[in-house]
């Protein structure tokens, strides 16, 4: 039995990484893509007093995180990505 706070993150071989992304569909791929893009750019706009550009940047953001987001739930239900995850 393993404890997840016990396991050790193991990087991937880029030849792994390439056959693991070649059994991904493309739109899925592009998906997550976006998704951890949009991710990066909600958490850069953060705090209580944003100026009006400001929070219309994030909310342009969220939206590209929320399509992203639905393509990726679609696939399967644990792809969704966070703002605040370490995807």
């Amino acid at each position: 039995m393993t404890a997840s706070h016990l396991l050790v993150p193991v990087p991937i071989p880029d030849r792994v990484a390439a056959l693991i992304g070649s059994c991904v569909p493309p739109h899925i791929l592009r998906a997550e893509l976006e998704a951890a893009c949009a991710a990066r750019e909600v958490r850069r706009f953060r705090g209580p007093r944003l100026c009006a550009e400001d929070r219309a940047d994030r909310e342009q953001a969220l939206s590209e995180l929320a399509r992203a987001n639905k393509v990726l739930a679609a696939h399967h239900p644990r792809l969704p990505v966070r703002p605040g995850s370490a995807w």
